[in-house]
């Protein structure tokens, strides 16, 4: 297998848009602060009726569903040995890596007792029946496993070049050489550790699907469903390549760069199979349970719904069925952003829409702190994988001639 050649990013870093990116940052660390020294119920709407917000269902749950691009590209190219896709598995394992670090910075904030973060770690606190713990356990694992799967970037950058300055100069060549070192072992045994994070995302990926099931008389029907955690998987897998493909095409036009249109073409092609897939399955389950009696009378959830399935499966299938949306980057990065969506949509709706709690006085609505904490979050992730790109060998060396001035709108609709 020929070598990729791969280099940080040589554009400039400093844009206007990553000054407002910094902004929001800054935001959204001002009301983590508010939160953390004034309390869940100074900050937040969160009650005892409503125990999850927007931090669990949009920064945790639906995070980590748009993070399993990771073990997606891992699986595809490292266990079905489609290695065509090895130039792109680096960015979608940075995004998986970024995806979870900052979901577990939101579900921090979400904790009341934050502080005792800890204690599932212990192995005498552990709560063997508890789906929780199980997926505590598996996120801490799994973002074990991806800061390992990341770490030969890290020896690639930085073997050879430590050049500690003045009395720390005399650890220049042991640090160099344990770099060295690393660099030679890790690759032989990273296969052990794709295989692992393969297993450990279908885990705890159909597990944040089990925590709604502790309440069946509190969820609408429209969702609640004992195969929820099947669905939950299925659809983080359907999700997978289609976020990669967005974080492809998104990094191509905010870099400059040629999308590998070839590649991701032929990418679409199992979006296709997959979200058909979920389709299906979400289809099935709602006409056995027959839920379909639940849909009138017309409802918020009712709608959602409706929106859900269609913007979210239904219209990116028509869309990826067609060879010219595959091979044009402009409506494909649409309809990956409708597949997103979908699926982070499902995720809002079955934890805020379709969870209803008896005796309830309001429905939950989102502070402006909550809001805040979730954008800086968002915003945090985008300028962290900005700085990874710019200081880590993530994307391959572009040829002489490859490099675009500024793609348009128009530019992107098609690719000679």
């Amino acid at each position: 297998m020929t070598e990729i050649e791969r280099e940080p990013m040589p554009c400039k870093f400093w844009t206007p848009g990553a000054y407002l990116l910094l902004a929001i940052v800054g935001a959204g660390f001002l009301a983590a602060v508010y939160r953390i020294l004034g309390g869940l119920y100074s900050s937040t709407n969160l009650t005892d009726a409503f125990p999850w917000g927007i931090w669990i269902a949009y920064d945790v749950e639906g995070r980590v569903a748009l993070s399993a691009g990771g073990f997606t590209m891992a699986a595809l190219t490292h266990v079905f040995n489609q290695h065509k896709y090895e130039g792109i598995v680096r960015s979608a394992l940075l995004t998986a890596m970024l995806g979870y670090t900052f979901a577990v910075m939101g579900l921090m904030l979400d904790l009341g007792r934050y502080y005792n973060a800890w204690h599932p770690a212990m192995p005498w606190m552990w709560q063997g029946n508890s789906v929780l713990f199980e997926v505590g356990m598996c996120v801490m694992a799994y973002m074990t496993v991806l800061y390992i799967e990341f770490s030969p970037m890290f020896f690639e950058r930085f073997a050879g070049r430590v050049a500690l300055p003045g009395p720390l100069a005399r650890l220049n060549g042991t640090a160099n050489g344990l770099l060295e070192r690393g660099g030679q072992i890790v690759p032989r045994i990273m296969i052990v550790f794709l295989i692992l994070g393969v297993v450990l995302s279908c885990m705890h990926q159909s597990a944040l699907g089990s925590l709604i099931l502790v309440a069946p008389y509190k969820t609408s029907a429209l969702w609640f469903t004992p195969v929820l955690p099947l669905l939950f998987l299925i659809s983080a897998i359907a999700v997978g390549f289609p976020m990669v493909i967005f974080e492809q095409l998104f990094a191509a036009w905010a870099f400059r760069r040629r999308p590998p249109m070839e590649l991701l073409s032929s990418l679409a092609k199992w979006a296709a199979v997959l979200l058909g897939a979920y389709g299906l399955a979400k289809f099935s389950d709602f006409m056995i349970r027959g839920a379909y009696v639940h849909f009138f009378p017309l409802s918020l959830a009712s709608v959602m719904l409706v929106i859900e399935v269609s913007a979210g499966i239904l219209v990116p299938l028509a869309l990826l069925a067609s060879a010219r949306v595959r091979k044009s980057p402009l409506p494909l990065f649409i309809t990956c952003c409708l597949i997103m969506f979908g699926v982070l949509l499902n995720r809002i709706d079955v934890f805020l829409v379709a969870y209803r709690p008896h005796f309830m006085q309001q429905a939950y609505v989102p502070s402006v702190a909550e809001v805040l904490v979730s954008l800086g979050l968002t915003a945090g992730l985008i300028f962290a994988y900005r700085a990874a790109v710019f200081v880590f060998p993530v994307f391959t060396r572009e040829r002489s001639g490859e490099r675009v001035s500024s793609p348009t709108v128009l530019e992107m609709v098609h690719v000679k």
